[in-house]
C-alpha cells in the first residue's frame, strides 16, 4: 500500500512541477507543443526501453496479455451493447473509448513507479497498436467513406500522434465508457485473472492497467474520421481524472 502511494505520489509531483513550470517558468508560447513532441517522441521511448531492455518480453505471449485482451474486448462490445444511439462512426469511437487504455503518456509512469516494471505495460502497447489500431481505423474508414484503403490500414501502427482536449457531449455513451473503463475493465481482468490463477502479483498489475484512462489516441481517430469528437473528448478527460481515486481503490483492496 505505501509503495502504490508512493507511487502515485511520484507521479503527482512530477504533475505539478510540470504545470508550476508552464505557469511561472517564463517558457515560450510554444513550449507546449515543443514539450509534448519531445516527451512522445525521446523522453516516454527512452523510459520504455530502460525498463525493458533487461526484461523477458515472454510476456508478450503471457497469460496477463490475455487477460488485458479479454478485459478491453469485453468493454468494447459492452458499450456497443448498452448505447445504440448514434451513427456507427459515433458508435465505434465510444466503443474504443470504453475499452483503449493510455499505455504511453500513464500507464508507462505508472507501470514504472507503482507496479515496480515497465515491462508490464508492454504487451498493452503492442496490442493496441499492431492490433487494435488498424481494426479500429479500418471500421472508422467504412463507417464514415464506405471504404476502407488497405495502405492507411496498414501503415496506421507507425502513425500515432496524441491529442487531448474537453468539451461536453453525448452524456449516456460518454458515462458507459468512462464507467466501463475505469470501473468495468479492472474488474473484468481481475475476474479473468482469479479464473485463470495467476499469481497475486500478476494479478494486481492486470488489474491496476485495465484502469489506466481512456487513450489520447481515440481522440485522434474521431478527428481524422470527423466523427464521435465531443464523446472522445469527454471520455479521455473523465476517465483521466477518475483513475486516480480508481486505482487507488484497486490498491487499497489489494492490501486488505
Amino acid at each position: 500500500m505505501i509503495s502504490a502511494l508512493s507511487g502515485f505520489a511520484l507521479i503527482g509531483v512530477i504533475v505539478l512541477v510540470g504545470w508550476a513550470t508552464r505557469r511561472w517558468g517564463g517558457l515560450p508560447e510554444n513550449a507546449e507543443a515543443v514539450l509534448g513532441r519531445l516527451v512522445y517522441s525521446v523522453m516516454t521511448p527512452c523510459l520504455l526501453f530502460s525498463g525493458v531492455a533487461a526484461a523477458d518480453l515472454g510476456v508478450l505471449l503471457s497469460e496477463p496479455l490475455v487477460v488485458s485482451t479479454a478485459a478491453a474486448l469485453g468493454c468494447f462490445g459492452l458499450h456497443v451493447l448498452v448505447v445504440r444511439r448514434g451513427d456507427r462512426g459515433t458508435r465505434i469511437v465510444g466503443a474504443l473509448a470504453a475499452g483503449y487504455t493510455n499505455a504511453n503518456y500513464i500507464g508507462i509512469p505508472v507501470a514504472t513507479y507503482v507496479l515496480g516494471d515497465a515491462a508490464l505495460v508492454v504487451p498493452i502497447v503492442m496490442l493496441q497498436l499492431l492490433i487494435v489500431t488498424p481494426v479500429a481505423l479500418t471500421l472508422l474508414e467504412f463507417a464514415t467513406a464506405g471504404h476502407a484503403s488497405w495502405r492507411s490500414t496498414v501503415t496506421a501502427p507507425v502513425r500515432n500522434p496524441l491529442i487531448v482536449a474537453v468539451v461536453l457531449a453525448d452524456r449516456v455513451a460518454t458515462i458507459t465508457a468512462v464507467v466501463l473503463k475505469t470501473a468495468g475493465m479492472p474488474a473484468f481482468a481481475f475476474l479473468l485473472a482469479v479464473a485463470l490463477g495467476l499469481a497475486r502479483d500478476a494479478t494486481y498489475a492486470v488489474t491496476v492497467l485495465a484502469g489506466l484512462p481512456t487513450a489520447q489516441n481515440i481522440f485522434l481517430y474521431a478527428q481524422r474520421f470527423q466523427t464521435g469528437l465531443a464523446l472522445a473528448r469527454d471520455a479521455i478527460f473523465l476517465s483521466t481524472v477518475v483513475c486516480v481515486p480508481a486505482l487507488l481503490l484497486i490498491a487499497i483492496l489489494f492490501t486488505l
